[in-house]
């Protein structure tokens, strides 16, 4: 659990400082600032999903694909910025991109551990129940966002 936590925090606030430091406006500052809480809101959020409907808590199928495609997006625009960024070096590039993608998975690495967590301490077990019908229609496989036959 500590692991996680002080990996979240070494990805974020290296990632705060290098964009401190950088020489960018502030303006392209506030993107990259805002594409990193986006980014760790929709990891967090596609985790939680995901784990929600693998314990048959209801998810709306609108909801799971609005976290995927956040995910996605801010990886893409992530991407597109540091690509197009001509201010930066290649090693900042690297930089922010590493730091991005660290703090990335503790958020999520936190999230799960604070659930699991949570579970312990209720005295619930950790069990994973039987997929819903839906999940267990091959028509599809994951992707298939519980839609019905027919």
């Amino acid at each position: 659990m500590g692991a996680s936590w002080t990996a979240l925090l070494l990805g974020s606030v290296v990632y705060f400082i290098g964009l401190w430091n950088s020489d960018m406006g502030l303006s392209e500052k506030g993107f990259y600032f805002t594409l990193i809480m986006y980014g760790l809101f929709s990891g967090v959020s596609l985790q939680k999903t995901v784990r929600d409907r693998l314990e048959n808590i209801p998810v709306t199928n609108i909801y799971f694909g609005l976290a995927w495609t956040s995910l996605i997006l801010s990886l893409l625009l992530l991407a597109i910025g540091l690509w197009n960024a001509t201010s930066l070096t290649l090693s900042e590039k690297g930089f922010f991109g590493m730091s991005y993608a660290l703090s990335l998975f503790a958020a999520v690495a936190v999230q799960k551990n604070v659930r699991d967590l949570a579970a312990f301490e209720a005295g619930q077990p950790k069990t994973i129940s039987e997929p819903r019908p839906e999940q267990a229609d091959d028509e599809g496989g994951f992707f298939n966002l519980g839609r019905k036959k027919g």
